[in-house]
């Protein structure tokens, strides 16, 4: 069947791939395997809960607070949060084991489950696989006083947006912002922060019901979020998606500013205050070539990884850096947080404008974005993409044509049967014919 954890836990069809048994015996595998790692040694471990808003996670709350409980550990329930508050509160709280339910930007029907260890940081792949290997064995379950206890954690969503709150450097006040919460996690979380860092806030996609969640709103349908910033004659708008790791933005005048410009902005801003630690910016394969250009003009060194935010939190911590992200708009600022923040992300590029007095716009112009194409080649044999003479000399060709001034990637998909073509040029046509002519070839010799 594959390996059971992705790149960001475990995701799927809820009640379908993703059942209630299914994340029960998860969570029995991950108490047992955390303690026979020594994990919780010398004392009783404690786990904290947090889910997304989607209906589903009721059930599946319920199914992994039994497990966990069932293996004689404490389960402090958070409710509805965003995916790097429970990061944060997971250390905050001296737990020993976080876990999110959540399915981030996906649709209402799936949902997720990903645990993070106690200092917040997502469980590494090897612990990972010792708890897949440890589904279904025969174990010995605690009874009496040994069986863990539940209740629900009061005041986390207030400890959580004064963490946030304590981050940023100046007022907001005299900015106007429409914050797009996708019906998700930072329903309440992102318009409180936001006031009370001093912003005039008018939330959109903010009344989660269980199915709505990231339906037309949130980072992945931006027109929401468009047509209010320009309706309310806001400064800026920020957009979230479903479990709020991500952060995308719109200026006044509606135009999109996705992770590479917000990453560009920020780490413009932290080399202006010193805290750029190695004048380093760590961002996947996938960023803009523009976003590569503007760093090496600052000055600023860019370290790249594989697409996933877990491959450039990895990359940070290897290297000691504290800034990095992804184009997506997941953004890691290590000073602050374990894991992409979207509603922290976001409370610092205002913070960015408030303190340099310019217009989003303005400061989005830090980079120019090459023109992106990418191409989804499917129904063909992906584990040959890298191994393929006729395609590496068609991509030699292409990046030959391209000079300096654009680049080639081809990869396959992580997570479906596809090859995925992406071309930057100087211009839209040059990028479509070369992407297009490329992903012929790929359909040719993959075939």
């Amino acid at each position: 069947m594959g390996r059971l954890f992705g790149t960001d836990g475990v995701r799927g069809l809820a009640n379908r791939d993703l059942t209630a048994p299914l994340a029960m015996d998860l969570s029995v595998a991950a108490a047992r395997v955390l303690g026979e790692a020594g994990a919780f040694e010398g004392h009783r471990p404690v786990a904290v809960v947090g889910r997304d808003p989607r209906a589903s996670g009721e059930f599946l709350e319920a199914a992994v607070v039994a497990g966990l409980a069932s293996a004689g550990v404490e389960v402090l329930r958070l409710g509805v949060l965003p995916t790097p508050a429970v990061a944060y509160l997971t250390h905050a709280l001296d737990a020993d084991l976080g876990v999110m339910l959540s399915a981030s930007h996906n649709p209402a029907p799936d949902n997720g489950i990903k645990f993070f260890d106690r200092s917040g940081y997502k469980l590494p792949d090897e612990i990972e696989d010792r708890i897949e290997g440890t589904l279904g064995q025969d174990w010995d379950a605690p009874t009496g006083s040994l069986v863990g206890r539940v209740r629900d954690a009061h005041g986390a969503v207030e400890q959580y947006v004064a963490h946030l709150l304590s981050t940023v450097p100046v007022s907001l006040h005299g900015l106007r912002v429409v914050v797009d919460c996708a019906n998700g996690a930072s329903s309440d979380v992102a318009p409180e922060a936001l006031r009370r860092a001093g912003a005039d806030v008018i939330a959109i996609g903010a009344a989660p019901d269980g199915l709505n969640i990231n339906s037309g709103c949130g980072s992945t349908h931006l027109e929401a979020l468009q047509k209010a910033v320009r309706e309310h004659g806001a400064d800026v708008g920020i957009a979230n998606d479903g479990d709020a790791d991500r952060c995308l933005a719109v200026t006044a005048d509606g135009e999109p500013v996705d992770g590479d410009q917000i990453m560009a902005i920020l780490a413009m801003d932290l080399r202006e205050s010193g805290r750029l630690t190695g004048e380093t910016v760590v961002a996947t394969v996938m960023s803009n070539l523009g976003f590569k250009i503007a760093m090496r003009g600052a000055g600023i060194d860019v370290v790249e990884t594989a697409v996933g935010d877990r491959y450039v939190l990895e990359a940070m911590k290897e290297g000691g850096f504290v800034f990095g992200g992804e184009q997506s708009g997941h953004v890691i600022m290590l000073d602050h947080a374990t894991t992409g923040d979207g509603v922290l992300t976001g409370l610092h590029l205002i913070a960015a404008m408030a303190r340099s007095g310019r217009p989003l716009d303005e400061l989005a112009k830090v980079m120019t974005r090459l023109p992106q194409v990418l191409v989804n080649v499917k129904g063909v044999d992906k584990s040959r993409a890298g191994g393929s003479p006729e395609l590496a000399k068609a991509v030699a060709e292409a990046e030959a044509e391209l000079g300096d001034n654009g680049r080639v990637l081809i990869r396959p998909s992580g997570t479906e049967p596809m090859v995925r073509v992406m071309v930057e040029a100087a211009s839209e046509e040059q990028a479509s014919a070369t992407a297009d002519r490329l992903a012929e070839v790929v359909r040719t010799v993959l075939a």
